[in-house]
């Protein structure tokens, strides 16, 4: 299942994930991150105060994992650290974005045709009958 909606090219956008955070034990807000090179928007997570208080202090991108329940450093399993240049705040204070560089070969759990890990999450685009790679 997991290779199909992380792989395949059939629409099947997950609208249960708002309430899967809601139902985490946490209280969260969304953190975009973006690479502060190239602009590009890498990945979207969660942060509590745990988690946000971690980031600022170490400046590597942490989170709170809200279907494992627990902390969660990118890159200390996988060697990909997001070294955190800034964060930043929205108008509301209900969102965060990190801005990151990379260390490591990519930010996205899932491999391309080459093997190596994507460098982000965003790597297929929604076209008319279903998802394009890029």
């Amino acid at each position: 299942m997991s290779n199909d909606l992380e792989e395949g090219t059939t629409l099947a956008l997950d609208f249960t994930k708002l309430n899967q955070v809601a139902s985490c034990g946490q209280d969260v807000v969304p953190v975009a991150v973006q690479d502060v090179e190239s602009g590009d928007v890498l990945l979207i997570g969660y942060a509590n105060r745990q988690a946000l208080d971690h980031t600022l202090k170490e400046r590597v991108a942490t989170f709170w994992s809200t279907s494992r329940n627990e902390l969660w450093i990118k890159g200390a399993t996988s060697g990909d650290f997001l070294d955190v240049v800034d964060v930043r705040v929205n108008c509301e204070q209900n969102s965060l974005l990190y801005r990151v560089t990379l260390r490591g070969a990519g930010v996205c759990h899932t491999t391309g045709p080459d093997g190596a890990h994507r460098p982000g999450c965003y790597y297929r685009k929604i076209g008319e009958e279903s998802l394009d790679h890029l």
